[in-house]
């Protein structure tokens, strides 16, 4: 997935350590006194935002989504970010933290849609509401809710308009995936094949790579599909930095203009991609929206005791500057206006 300095309104408030991994844990909201302990605030609603990591700029939206409505509704927001993606141990420390801090509800990017489970279900136990923001659990009730983009529905849109845009040519297809288990992966995958009018296993996928959604993954991961199938003609990514992946290993062969690149995700570096071509398009998803969502359902649980419940779909255009017929889009003016990081 895909740094940009914002204002923001945390203090360090602990720092976790989970199988010799750090996790950084910062409060904020009205009345946080910076105590060591995370999300103290002199018995102000206590919420917990638990993301993959801190550096990439769809979780850095989204923490800023949940300090501004942390400071709209009068609630202290604890954050905690994992040193890397996948980090699910450190995941795991900073619920046991946020829940031993007294929270209210913890909003979560899971890392491990399965192994996280178990800690998610300890807090839920204690009665702490747990909602899911991007990526569901697996299976998805192991959270009171889910706030998202309907990431299967995003992979199908670039599925669509890549099916278009190839008008009636034969594809061969790379797909450059995320990782084993990560539902979100998972989701975009399947619904790019359903989008195309394929299924798992057709013949026209000549190369499926995982990239971990990073670029310089994606580039590998490109250079070894052209070894396996120089004819590739259409490249699915996961997100963008995979695609801008995908497109330095496809320049330096000369086939950056033949090769139709679609990818999800709409952070401002991959608009930017779509608006100077060098990705066909993208869907565009909204962390902040989610994260906003989020901490507004858990200040109103705190007030009525109405729990969160089910999915909440936080939305998702196709993002493209050449559009086909058929395939309803929004060009990269309004995606540059709407992107992040």
């Amino acid at each position: 997935m895909s740094l940009a300095s914002r204002t923001t309104l945390t203090r360090t408030a602990a720092v976790v350590l989970a199988g010799g991994l750090a996790l950084t844990l910062t409060a904020c909201g009205s009345g946080s006194k910076g105590s060591a302990d995370a999300g103290s605030s002199g018995g102000a609603v206590k919420v917990g935002l638990i993301t993959k990591t801190d550096t990439n700029p769809f979780f850095v939206k989204m923490k800023e989504g949940a300090q501004k409505a942390a400071k709209e509704n009068n609630v202290t927001l604890s954050t905690a970010a994992g040193k890397f993606d996948g980090d699910n141990a450190g995941q795991i420390a900073a619920i046991e933290n946020m829940v031993a801090a007294g929270v209210k509800g913890i909003l979560i990017t899971p890392s491990d849609s399965k192994a996280i489970l178990p800690a998610i279900k300890k807090a839920r136990d204690k009665g702490v509401v747990v909602i899911a923001l991007d990526s569901p659990t697996d299976p998805a009730d192991g959270t009171d809710a889910l706030f998202a983009t309907n990431n299967e529905k995003a992979g199908e849109l670039i599925g669509q308009y890549a099916k278009a845009a190839m008008a009636g040519k034969s594809a061969k297809i790379a797909t450059l995936d995320l990782a084993p288990g990560v539902a979100v992966g998972q989701l975009r995958h399947d619904g790019f094949l359903k989008g195309f009018g394929i299924a798992e296993g057709d013949p026209s996928v000549v190369c499926s790579q995982d990239t971990g959604g990073d670029q310089a993954k994606g580039q590998t991961a490109m250079e070894n599909c052209l070894q396996k199938a120089s004819d590739v003609n259409v490249v699915y990514t996961i997100n963008e930095p995979a695609a801008l992946g995908a497109y330095t290993a496809l320049k330096a062969k000369g086939r950056e203009k033949d090769v139709l690149i679609v990818s999800v995700d709409g952070g401002c570096t991959g608009t930017q991609a779509v608006k100077d071509g060098k990705i066909a398009a993208t869907s565009q998803q909204y962390p902040l929206v989610m994260a906003s969502e989020g901490v507004k359902a858990i200040a109103e649980y705190a007030k009525s005791g109405v729990k969160p419940i089910g999915y909440t779909d936080t939305g998702v255009h196709l993002v493209t500057d050449k559009p086909q017929a058929g395939i309803e889009a929004k060009d990269t003016a309004y995606g540059l206006e709407n992107c992040w990081g």
